[in-house]
Parts: structure tokens; C-alpha cells; sequence
């Protein structure tokens, strides 16, 4: 029996880093030895059990580093793939974890592929004592493979757990079960007998959205406001300076910014500018309150700030109609 082909990307990250010695927790960056996808797998064997492996070359990049441009080649990888491996059944990426998150959420509302898409990385080297690169690989190869991970949006495999991108956040600068989806957990696990899935998300994710790539030259510019205490709106204001088009709002639980942030941020919705209210708690949804009505401000549901802002953006490629783009909120 012929095993499932799955494509692996390499784009880099703490997966396909190598320190100096196998107690190289910290300083591996500075090493500066980053291998590609191929030399990965040359290193993890034991993906060969699961599935016909295709190793492709990105770039290695530190994830601090992604923008819009590595995001659309990656897509237009994805789509490339599909159409020159008609038997291609699923696609690993593996990346940093600083933005893992932002790129696997980005990815989930704009790819136009119908496989799954797994997005993986490590938060240890891949030469460390007690690696989890090479079990989250591993992991995510078997997720890619299986049939019922089809239909479920982008998905993120650390850790032995299976999140949604949507939900998914990074919560621990070091541990390795830094992955978390706070308001409603992880969707499944991957257990050494089966893959096994839970729950399933339900917003709106790739293939069919309201996003195409291919006429988005650029993302407007859309900035985050964190709410703090003693803030005199200096940020806000220089944001609206740089032209932005769009601000979020990472405000005090249950999703308020301080006074005088507050008032800049209602005039300039009334000036134009989309401004979503997020909150900088770790979790929770903000409610389309009447006072977020009257002030002319979207409620970001319960997206975090940095998924937050990424939706805004793409939304003011369609439209800069608040209520149109307010239902985006509702739907993704």
C-alpha cells in the first residue's frame, strides 16, 4: 500500500535552527545555522513511516521578519503544488513561533487550495537535548495526511495538540506547550495510535473567502494601540500621522481604551478611519456593545489584537464601509 503524499516548506524558525551544543536553548540564533526543508527530513527519518514526504525550499527566515510578500509567495507555493502534484494530499509549513500564529491565520483566509494546510515549528532546536522539532513534524506530517483534517481551515500541531489558526496563540516565551486556544481549547490531539479531532472550527477560512491575493498589491496600513495606563494618546496620534487606515485597539478587559485614547480613537473613526476594539487580556470576546455603535467602532469578536489588525487589513482591500467590514468580524 503506497503511503499519502505530503509537501513539506521550510521557511526557517527555531525548527530548523541548530545551536552550538545540545544545551543551546537561548543563544541558537546567534549560531546562524539554519537548514532547509530536505536537510530537515534527512534529520527526522521518521516521517518516512507516515507519509511520501516532497521537501521544498523556501527561504530560512526569522519569523520577526515575514511580511506580505513571503505570505504570498507561500500561498502561491500552496496553489503551485496542488496543481503540479495531482496526488498531493496535504502541505507542512514549518516556522518560527514568534509569528507562527499571524502567518497561519493570514494563510487561512486567503489560500485557494482544498487540502489541509499545517502549520508547525518548534520551540526548542532541532539538535537540542529534548527537541520537540522532530515530534511536531512528525505530528504535523500525519495530520497533513489524514482524510478528516480536510475542511477545518488551517491547522497549527505542536505539543501533540491540534489548534485552529483562527484561536490559536503563542502564551509562553520557552515552554514547549506554548500553543494555546484560550476561549475554547485545542480541536484534537495526535496520539501515537490515531489522530484525533473533537470539535471543528466554524467561521469562514480558505478556500472560499472575500481575500485574492493576486489584487492586493499592498495591505493598507493598519496599527495597534495598547491601552496602559497613564497613556496621554501619543501613539494614536502618530499612527494617524503615518497615515493609517486602520487602527486596533488592544484595550483594558472587557474592551475599553483609556479616556483620552478613547476620544481620539471616535474622532477618527468619524474622520474615516476603521477602528476595531480588541482587548489586550489574554482571551474574550468583545461584544458589538451600543456604546462601540455610537462611537462608530467594530468589535473584533474575540480575535486577538495581531489577528485582529490582519483582518482589518484585508477587509480595507474590499471596502472601507465600517458595517460591511464589521461583518467580516462576524463571519471569519
Amino acid at each position: 500500500m503506497s503511503l499519502p503524499k505530503v509537501a513539506f516548506i521550510g521557511t526557517g524558525g527555531t525548527m530548523s535552527s541548530l545551536g552550538a551544543d545540545n544545551l543551546d536553548f537561548i543563544d541558537y540564533p546567534l549560531n546562524d545555522h539554519r537548514l532547509e526543508a530536505d536537510e530537515i527530513l534527512a534529520r527526522v527519518p521518521e516521517t518516512a513511516r507516515f507519509a511520501n514526504v516532497l521537501p521544498v525550499r523556501f527561504r530560512a527566515i526569522p519569523s520577526f521578519d515575514v511580511g506580505l510578500s513571503d505570505w504570498r509567495e507561500l500561498a502561491q507555493l500552496c496553489e503551485d503544488l496542488v496543481r503540479q502534484h495531482p496526488d498531493l494530499v496535504g502541505i507542512v509549513i514549518g516556522h518560527g513561533t514568534s509569528s507562527l500564529e499571524e502567518t497561519a491565520f493570514f494563510l487561512n483566509v486567503v489560500l485557494k487550495v482544498d487540502l489541509p494546510v499545517v502549520v508547525t515549528g518548534s520551540q526548542r532546536p532541532l539538535n537540542a537535548l529534548s527537541s520537540d522539532a522532530g515530534l511536531n513534524l512528525v505530528n504535523a506530517v500525519r495530520v497533513a495526511a489524514a482524510p478528516e483534517a480536510r475542511g477545518k481551515g488551517v491547522l497549527v500541531v505542536l505539543n501533540d495538540e491540534i489548534q485552529a489558526a483562527r484561536e490559536v496563540t503563542k502564551s509562553s516565551t520557552l515552554r514547549v506547550q506554548t500553543f494555546v486556544s484560550p476561549d475554547f481549547g485545542a480541536l484534537g490531539h495526535v496520539d501515537r495510535d490515531r489522530i484525533c479531532f473533537y470539535r471543528q472550527p466554524t467561521r469562514r477560512h480558505y478556500p472560499e473567502t472575500h481575500f485574492n491575493l493576486a489584487t492586493i498589491a499592498e495591505l493598507p496600513r493598519v496599527d495597534i494601540v495598547y491601552a496602559h495606563l497613564g497613556s496621554d494618546g501619543t501613539a494614536v496620534r502618530a499612527f494617524l500621522d503615518a497615515g493609517a487606515r486602520g487602527i486596533v485597539s488592544a484595550g483594558f478587559a472587557p474592551g475599553h481604551p483609556g479616556r483620552v485614547e478613547n476620544q481620539l480613537l471616535i474622532e477618527a473613526a468619524r474622520h474615516g478611519v476603521v477602528v476595531v476594539q480588541s482587548r489586550r487580556g489574554f482571551s474574550g470576546r468583545i461584544a458589538a456593545s451600543r456604546r462601540l455603535e455610537e462611537a462608530g467602532v467594530v468589535a473584533a469578536d474575540n480575535l486577538n489584537p495581531e489577528k485582529a489588525r490582519l483582518l482589518l487589513a484585508l477587509a480595507l482591500t474590499t471596502t472601507s464601509d465600517r458595517k460591511k467590514i464589521a461583518r467580516f468580524f462576524e463571519e471569519y
